[in-house]
């Protein structure tokens, strides 16, 4: 089975699309100086021309425009993945009813999340009231992903934690059961379901990855879902569909394969991009459980929840767990805003109002005379990915990380004695298959790392929000490389924090979003570039220092 991008774009070779990414930047040329590279104009156009088709991905730059006001070049977020389920300039239109002259007041959230005391075999059985606000979400959920109701059923759930650790609790492991991930990084979701499994005698194990491609050890996963060792019976495979932090694309065959022989499969779709539930491979396997992630406006208010969806031929695999009771489980309900004869406000959910002429109607946050007539949603964030389309919003996110890998890979520290280069790219490089993040490290003229954390910082300090992650489960040979032997050498001094999940490597990570614009990659080349100015770091610290007048520790 081929993976999801080579469907979708089935005739674009590997060595065509190469060939193009390669010439949006002058041929054979490494940058050197940061003051050296194209302008932002210059960049574009050559962009353009060997991208031809991005200009059919104006749509997009549109509706960030008249949404998406925060995103700007003075706010550029490659820390952020889910999808948004309504827009910025949704939230900042709300008005309120008020009966004095003052400015409205902020904006309340958009619904209440509240927590239920119930386990997840009894939620999924017997359900339990719920609003009318739950139903149209919940419908406009599974008809934005295309699952079909008929073959799931959805719980909200708090956030990804919540869901990973409630299937841990609630799946009916067999005598000797096992389960079995599929991830290149650490993840605290994941860390929490094996620690769960773990004090329930599962028999938990990893794939591992090889260095320093990072794809999968094929003959050694294949080995440990075919394998029948002793009286163990097979579990749970927990399975994503590509790396959330190299971009690493693993194929569906996988997850067949581990069907075949009698696994229950979790899909991780929290790093799926929008629409890409509509790909083939999901209609075709139908895994047992999917989670993905559901958030509003980059975790503003509120800050949003997760969604575990369950086939319904597959819950007499979950059990009565007590452990699993009000672990997670959400409700959700309108809020409404009511102002007292004092003036004074407040935030109410559905179940707290008695007499309330107004209410916020979630299509577009005006009052209206409507209680009790029905509430209206428009998930604008939704509807947006919708009116786009898949290939559209792929074909997007193609381009632009690849532009940016291999933008990245062309800093090079001048006359390096040993040919150092300024960034390492972990994972897949120039690939139409990859998924839309990079994992990377920086590194001086000497060739040392810079902390994860100090590019975190100083790239923050630049408005550009990045993140920084660990990647573990990784094999590395007696010939591994230089980076790839200190890992080996270290692997007794990993801090506490990291000493559960072995030894591995820290890295920078930036994933792109359905509405990052060519500029957004560009300014994040530019602001990495600077790292070839060997004083960089100590400058930018005088700077600091100089402009708030106290030490920053970095």
């Amino acid at each position: 089975m081929l993976s999801s991008y080579t469907q979708k774009f089935p005739n674009s070779s590997h060595d065509d699309f190469e060939a193009a990414t390669s010439s949006t930047l002058p041929p054979h040329t490494q940058f050197t100086n940061h003051e050296a590279l194209p302008s932002l104009d210059d960049s574009y156009i050559n962009f353009t021309k060997s991208y031809p088709s991005f200009a059919n991905t104006s749509q997009l730059d549109r509706i960030r425009a008249q949404e998406y006001h925060h995103l700007n070049p003075f706010n550029i977020c490659f820390d952020y993945t889910g999808y948004g389920l309504f827009s910025h300039a949704q939230d900042q239109s709300s008005s309120y009813a008020s009966s004095s002259s003052r400015p409205p007041p902020p904006p309340p959230p958009f619904f209440l999340i509240s927590y239920k005391s119930v386990t997840l075999h009894s939620q999924i059985l017997y359900g339990g009231q719920e609003s009318e606000l739950e139903s149209k979400i919940r419908g406009r959920i599974m008809a934005f992903t295309n699952i079909s109701e008929d073959d799931y059923t959805l719980v909200f759930i708090a956030n990804d934690v919540s869901a990973f650790k409630l299937v841990a609790d609630s799946f009916q492991f067999q005598p000797h059961g096992e389960l079995l991930t599929v991830y290149d990084h650490k993840s605290e979701a994941v860390d929490t379901m094996i620690e769960t499994c773990k004090e329930q005698g599962v028999h938990v194990m990893s794939a591992k990855f090889t260095w320093p491609s990072l794809s999968i050890m094929g003959r050694k996963l294949k080995k440990m879902v075919m394998c029948k060792r002793g009286k163990r019976k097979k579990g749970l495979f927990v399975f994503p569909l590509h790396s959330g932090v190299t971009g690493t694309p693993y194929s569906y065959i996988w997850m067949s394969l581990a069907q075949k022989f009698g696994w229950h499969v979790l899909l991780d779709a929290r790093a799926l991009g929008p629409k890409e539930m509509d790909t083939l491979g999901l209609t075709m396997f139908k895994p047992d459980f999917i989670v993905c992630s559901l958030y509003k406006v980059f975790g503003q208010n509120p800050s949003g929840f997760g969604c575990l969806f369950i086939k319904k031929s597959s819950i007499s695999a979950l059990r009565e767990s007590g452990n699993a009771t009000s672990m997670g489980i959400v409700g959700l309900s309108p809020a409404f805003r009511s102002v007292s004869p004092h003036g004074t406000e407040q935030v109410l959910s559905s179940s707290e109002i008695v007499e309330l002429s107004t209410c916020t109607s979630l299509e577009s946050g005006q009052s209206r005379e409507r209680l009790g007539a029905g509430l209206e949603i428009e998930c604008r964030g939704l509807d947006h990915a919708d009116s786009v389309g898949l290939v559209v919003i792929s074909c997007r996110g193609k381009y632009l990380i690849n532009w940016l890998v291999n933008a990245l890979i062309r800093l090079e520290h001048p006359h390096p004695p040993t040919g150092h280069a300024l960034i390492r790219i972990y994972g897949p490089k120039i690939s139409a298959q990859r998924g839309h993040v990079v994992a990377f490290n920086v590194f001086d003229w000497k060739g040392e790392k810079v902390d994860p954390a100090i590019v975190q910082k100083l790239a923050g300090r630049n408005n550009i929000s990045l993140s920084n992650a660990f990647l573990q489960n990784i094999w590395f040979s007696e010939r591994s490389d230089e980076e790839g032997q200190r890992a080996l050498e270290n692997r007794d001094k990993v801090s506490n924090k990291t000493r559960k999940s072995g030894f591995g490597i820290t890295v920078v990570t930036a994933a792109l979003g359905l509405f990052t614009n060519f500029e957004d990659v560009y300014r994040l080349w530019a602001f990495l570039s600077r790292f070839l100015d060997a004083d960089f770091v100590d400058k930018e610290t005088w700077r600091y220092m100089a402009i708030n007048q106290k030490t920053i520790h970095i």
